[in-house]
């Protein structure tokens, strides 16, 4: 048996993988016994609190990403063959299609050999067409096929079902069905705080302390944290009178990849005031559970976006974004930090349907999974964006595959759901532990863009990536603290998985004295950004309630602080700012989600308030004076700018519209009540040229970027900054007319690729795993950046 050796791209970690058979990207999916010499010397702590050095030497498996190489554009996988000359488009997700055909040749732990002389199995998600709410016909060919129905999920319309292995083309060939995809399985993606963003300065917070502050702090916002749980008892989620604000736990394990006897043929209905209701809720209910969260990644996160510490004795003052807003603990990965696809839509089901009934208005996705699948067809992303339709804001960690395991800087590695148009994808920069500005870095983990995921063309039967501008812009991901969750019991406050795993080291380096219920440590990551977006998004929500999720997103992009020398695919519109978004949120009218829709509202209709004008666009923060983007992503891969973005209504703040290229996507949520309160299904109609997505008056800068060269510089490679400047100085197309659809920024792979760009095609891992970014003493903690990186 030989062995290789592997850099891990987040760490200082030697690992040395002993192969069993052929190579994979997972070393731990299949068994392999992984060493791992963990030489963290600390050589510089970028926190005064901790002065020694200290080295760790355990026996663990963390994984490495690797770039999977392109297959040829003609692979049979992704198409059925030609009707009329024009190509059928394939039901079938690539890697769900690769295994049907044999071609993966790696385990699967969505399939299953059979026992004895069974058939072999597989755990399929089958999204539904649109003309059967009850899912009737889908359940029928299920049967038919000799499979069983797992979950039902008609707000998402999906199914997610046990099949044999021979059998999932037949239910695929169902008129029913839109799209098939594997379980696949999901993962964590892995004050300061305060000062950095903004936070803690007006428009925002006119004072702020450890026990004290007046101004914006998310009050009666709800934020719906989809992670591996909240740990309720903690104090970073007391109100001002110590009682927690965490005012729902609740979990989805109970479709797991290791357990196929579950499978049953009855669904769940979610009529409202109905007894099956009432018993699926009280199945779901985690209040009680003395860990809630055994991983420790969903409460580290839920405490970034709204921590409050006014009732701590010992911890400092480790404010989140909204400290006053109200977490909805929605746990979908177990005490490991895994789950399913299948568990996930659940839990995004749930937060869909009571999101009217307890004002859920964020949604915080710091997990992820693999998929090469087009943005339309992503049974993930088909359900973040069906959460965008109804008006939760939907902030999503980019992953942490900026480099790969050769430590080469890799684009093209957005996890999904990350990878919608419809979603807020966040990625990381580092503070260098200051809050100033200017000293401020892009992390190297973070994901670069664009999307890889992709259709067929059906003239040509080539694969088309959708090539989805992302990140859309940055927060602070190194080195947070924030709450560490424990068991709930004072007698026996075991610590979670994650400080476990690296004998505390995450917790002890903070250098607080640690009490129960009080409990804090360090982590890093895109998935400790994202929820920092979502805090700010609680805030400009609680300043104007009337704000879309399209247009939140629009505002954070319009007044972020590109990072000098970072280029659109590395930070998007820049560093996020909060006293900026706020005040630009604040001019604007607070009845504009109302009002669409109506005859007296729509394309062109004033957005500003009354009396109101656009305010400067400049911010302060930290000592540094700094202008702008004015920069917002628009149709997938245009880059647009100017007034009438925000003193006009633009059809793309309808959170009902999806545009990305030459497609614009209309999903429409239908109810089980007149008031629609409770969404049922929903309704998805592909359409073009429908009407203007922009109105006369936006200022479109995609010319100005030019042919995509990494070399030069240019296109979806032009420095933010660049942009940024041209913009200012009124650089642009003014747009008589506005747009309906077309394609803007256009990756030319041939001369990408010629430049030695490392470019992925989808992150490959096992079986769609995102690794966590959170769990690694990365960067800042184990080695500076600034000293061994250069950055």
């Amino acid at each position: 048996m030989g062995k290789y050796m592997e850099q891990h791209h987040d760490t200082d970690f030697t690992v040395l993988i002993e192969k069993r058979g052929q190579a994979v990207h997972s070393p731990k999916a299949l068994g392999y016994t992984v060493l791992i010499e963990r030489r963290l010397t600390l050589r510089k702590m970028v926190s005064s609190l901790v002065a020694a050095a200290m080295t760790l030497t355990s026996v663990v498996g963390p994984q490495v990403a690797v770039a999977r190489p392109f297959k040829a554009d003609s692979d049979a996988s992704e198409w059925q063959g030609k009707l009329g000359g024009k190509f059928k488009k394939s039901k079938i997700a690539r890697d769900l299609r690769d295994h049907l055909d044999g071609r993966d040749g790696k385990a699967k732990r969505w399939a299953k050999e059979g026992r004895g002389k069974g058939p072999k199995m597989t755990q399929v998600v089958f999204t539904a067409g649109d003309h059967d709410r009850d899912m009737a016909q889908l359940k029928a060919a299920i049967a038919k096929a000799g499979g069983t129905v797992n979950a039902a999920m008609p707000s998402l319309s999906m199914m997610t079902a046990t099949v044999p292995t021979s059998k999932v083309d037949d239910v695929a060939d169902a008129a029913d069905v839109a799209y098939a995809a594997p379980n696949r399985e999901t993962h964590r993606t892995a004050s300061m705080l305060e000062s950095v963003t903004g936070a803690s300065m007006s428009p925002v917070r006119t004072s702020s302390t450890k026990t004290t502050y007046s101004g914006l702090d998310g009050s009666g916002i709800g934020i719906a944290v989809v992670d591996s749980g909240v740990m309720k008892a903690h104090k970073a989620f007391s109100n001002s009178s110590g009682a927690s604000r965490v005012v729902k736990n609740v979990q989805f394990m109970t479709t797991s990849l290791a357990d196929w006897t579950n499978g049953h043929d009855a669904s769940t209905s979610l009529a409202p005031g109905s007894a099956a209701l009432a018993s699926y809720e009280a199945a779901i209910d985690n209040s009680n559970s003395l860990v809630q969260d055994g991983y420790g990644h969903g409460t580290h996160v839920a405490s970034v976006a709204a921590g409050r510490p006014n009732t701590y004795t010992t911890a400092p003052d480790l404010t989140g974004m909204a400290p006053n807003a109200n977490i909805y603990d929605v746990k979908v990965l177990n005490d490991n930090g895994f789950g399913t696809l299948s568990d996930t839509l659940e839990g995004i089901q749930w937060v869909i349907y009571h999101s009217k009934a307890y004002n859920i208005r964020v949604m915080n996705l710091s997990l992820a999974m693999d998929s090469t699948d087009s943005w339309q067809d992503d049974p993930l992303c088909i359900a973040a964006r069906s959460a965008v339709a109804v008006g939760i804001t939907v902030v999503v960690a980019a992953g942490n595959f900026g480099r790969n395991a050769q430590l080469k800087e890799t684009y093209g590695t957005i996890s999904s759901p990350g990878n919608d148009p419809s979603v807020i994808t966040v990625g990381s920069f580092n503070t260098r532990a200051t809050a100033a500005r200017s000293d401020d870095v892009m992390n190297f983990f973070s994901s670069r863009g664009p999307t890889r995921g992709g259709r067929i063309d059906p003239v040509t039967g080539k694969r088309k990536p959708d090539n989805v501008l992302k990140p859309d812009l940055v927060a602070p991901g190194n080195l947070i603290v924030g709450a560490a969750a424990t068991r709930a019991e004072a007698a026996n406050p075991a610590w979670n998985r994650t400080a476990a795993l690296f004998g505390n080291a995450l917790v002890t380096a903070t250098g607080i004295t640690q009490t129960y219920r009080e409990t804090q440590m360090y982590l890093s990551g895109t998935s400790v950004a994202a929820p920092v977006v979502a805090g700010a998004a609680a805030l400009l929500l609680q300043a104007n309630p009337g704000l879309t999720p399209p247009l939140v997103k629009a505002i954070l992009q319009y007044t972020a602080q590109p990072i000098a020398g970072a280029n659109l695919l590395q930070q998007g519109a820049g560093m996020l700012n909060v006293p900026g978004a706020v005040t630009l949120a604040k001019v604007l009218r607070t009845d504009i989600n109302s009002s669409i829709g109506s005859l007296l509202f729509g394309s062109g209709s004033s957005m500003l308030a009354f009396g109101k004008s656009m305010p400067a666009r400049s911010t302060t923060i930290g000592g540094t004076s700094f202008n702008w983007s004015r920069t917002v992503f628009v149709g997938g891969n245009r880059v647009v700018t100017g007034d009438a973005l925000f003193t006009k209504f633009q059809n793309i703040y309808d959170p009902k519209y999806t545009w990305a290229g030459q497609v614009v996507r209309e999903r429409t949520a239908d109810h089980w009540d007149l008031a629609k309160k409770y969404v049922y299904w929903f309704w998805d109609n592909p359409s073009t040229g429908v009407k203007p997505m922009l109105t006369a008056g936006v200022v479109d800068g995609t010319s100005l970027l030019g042919v995509s060269s990494l070399a030069g510089k240019t296109g979806l490679f032009t420095p933010t900054t660049t942009l940024a400047n041209w913009f200012a100085s009124g650089s642009g197309l003014s747009l008589a007319t506005g747009i309906v659809v077309s394609e803007g920024l256009v990756l030319a792979e041939g001369i990408v690729l010629s430049e030695g760009l490392v470019l992925s095609e989808g992150l490959v891992l096992s079986e769609g795993l995102v690794l966590s970014e959170g769990i690694v003493l990365s960067e800042g903690l184990v080695v500076s950046e600034s000293v061994a990186k250069g950055e």
